[in-house]
């Protein structure tokens, strides 16, 4: 392993000012590191010279590790230049429908000893390296990803209007993460004792070696529990406000979606992702039949742990209500939706066809998500494998591409 420490007097590049990157952004300035702020978008940039960023929140996690307060950046700017220049840790916290974009404009910025960190992954670290062999990139930087972002959070808007404001419902203990390639695995990890925003992962249960950045495709648990809990519990959404006078932008997809049929539905969506994984010959993370019956589905062990028999520490029931789930859908324009079902069940669907595993339930959700759009998510997306530039490989190819980053031309 390297010595990392050369990261500590480095400036912190956050690129993506939605919530995580907000939230990150004012975690690892509170923390106080040199932290850089860029965003595309001037809005979302918008009065943080004046205003900074509020951070606060439940936080809720089993060792109470908490970081509040207001935040000035060092830089604030819509130049990723400014923003990426001389940094050592570099966070990539976007949609995944807008990392193209972002990974383009971040190759010829890349400089040697840079780490980057991609909260969470949906295959970036895969893209990212292929940007970097179709722009002759040679840099020597470690590009990794998490199954996760370190918090549940959400930034505050009122009526409407969206603030400098960020308010984490919890943030996570521990955390699945790799790199491409996986040789690099033990300097990625090392680079996390240098990055504030996980420090309630260091100092809680610590992050976890996924098996390739596949693995930890399988382990964003975004597709399972987002896309059966969205279009199934549809109705509830589109209904909340409009009948049963609800107030708007209130709903919340756990606490009022879940139900024990679309449980079911999640593990056996579960059960094919694990599929795939076993016939692509990689690990996946394990999760229990009784761990989706809980209005936080499998994502409470994230930040309260489980006991000593593997069991989650907290479970909240399905006959009982809740408000421990963040707000969401409010229509089927979410992320939830059309992110998570062109991006990651679409990836689920590609591997299973390329290695042999039938994936009905997840190529139900498919079908369903594009019919309530009157499109077909199949055809209009461009995410599959030759996207992500490993269409073409064979599984050995993949795995040593994966594990030794030994890449094989088309």
């Amino acid at each position: 392993m390297s010595d990392m420490s050369y990261l500590a007097k480095k400036p912190i590049a956050v690129l993506g000012a939605g919530a995580v990157g907000k939230t990150c952004a004012a975690d690892c300035k509170l923390a106080g590191r040199e932290v850089r702020l860029y965003s595309r978008s001037l809005k979302s940039l918008a009065n943080l010279d004046r205003t900074g960023i509020l951070l606060d929140g439940i936080q809720r996690n089993l060792y109470g590790f908490e970081r509040s307060g207001k935040a000035f950046l060092d830089v604030v700017s819509n130049d990723m230049a400014e923003v990426v220049k001389g940094a050592g840790l570099v966070i990539i916290s976007i949609p995944a429908l807008a990392h193209e974009d972002y990974l383009r404009k971040l190759v010829p910025l890349l400089e040697d000893g840079m780490v980057i960190h991609t909260f969470t992954d949906n295959y970036a670290s895969l893209l990212l390296r292929k940007f970097m062999r179709e722009a002759g990139c040679t840099k020597k930087v470690i590009i990794g990803g998490w199954s996760s972002a370190p918090y549940g959070t959400r930034i505050e808007k009122i009526n409407g209007f969206w603030t400098n404001h960020v308010g984490a419902k919890y943030r996570a203990i521990s955390l699945r993460g790799a790199c491409l390639p996986m040789t690099d695995i033990d300097d990625f990890m090392e680079s996390t004792k240098y990055l504030p925003c996980m420090d309630s992962v260091t100092t809680g249960n610590g992050p976890v070696r996924g098996d390739t950045m596949l693995d930890i495709g399988f382990s964003n648990v975004n597709p399972v529990i987002h896309v059966p809990a969205s279009l199934l519990g549809v109705s509830s959404m589109e209904n909340w406000s409009l009948v049963y006078g609800n107030a708007p932008d209130s709903y919340s997809m756990y606490s009022h979606g879940l139900c024990p049929s679309i449980c079911r539905v999640q593990y056996q969506f579960y059960k094919e992702e694990v599929a795939i994984a076993d016939a692509i010959g990689i690990e996946s993370p394990y999760y229990s039949y009784e761990m989706f019956f809980s209005r936080r589905s499998v994502l409470t062990q994230e930040y309260m742990g489980l006991d000593e028999n593997g069991k989650d520490n907290v479970v909240f029931p399905l006959d009982k209500p809740c408000d421990e789930g963040n707000t969401g859908p409010n229509n089927i324009n979410h992320r939830y939706i059309t992110e998570d079902i062109p991006v990651g069940c679409k990836i689920y669907h590609d591997l299973g066809v390329k290695f042999g595993v039938p994936t009905p339930i997840i190529d139900s959700m498919i079908v369903l998500g594009g019919a309530m759009h009157e499109k077909s998510f199949f055809k209009e997306t461009k995410y599959d494998l030759d996207y992500l530039g490993i269409g073409h490989m064979t599984k050995e190819q993949l795995l040593d591409y994966m594990r030794k980053g030994v890449y094989v031309e088309k």
